[in-house]
């Protein structure tokens, strides 16, 4: 499966924003999917997954409350949904697929490019 996301901009502080990760092939319906980020010079991190029928949603510490992740299956994408945002959400966005959920990016084997999403103070 091949995968490309988008939605990522400048926004304020306190603001939202929605990213879109959207997959080809016939296949999408049957893996699980996750966001991570890479904050500008750190590792890459785990930000959400979506089991593959959108009944089991995880997320990091750091974003629940804040962060929703969804998907349509006859759309192929998975989305997520970034309410309340931080200067410290500043990062690329990458998308990745799996047929089992975890929060570990090695585990993945199917990557986005990756979208930037900045927020200013």
């Amino acid at each position: 499966v091949q995968l490309q996301a988008s939605g990522g901009e400048l926004v304020q502080a306190g603001g939202s924003l929605r990213l879109s990760c959207v997959a080809s092939g016939r296949t999408f319906g049957s893996y699980d999917m996750a966001w991570f980020r890479q904050p500008p010079g750190k590792e890459r991190e785990f930000v959400a997954t979506i089991s593959w029928n959108g009944y089991n949603t995880n997320y990091a510490d750091s974003v629940k409350g804040r962060f929703s992740i969804s998907r349509d299956n006859a759309k192929n994408t998975v989305y997520l949904q970034m309410n309340s945002l931080k200067p410290e959400d500043t990062a690329v966005y990458f998308c990745a697929a799996s047929y089992y959920s975890d929060t570990r990016m090695e585990k993945y084997r199917h990557w986005g490019q990756g979208t930037l999403v900045t927020v200013s103070s």
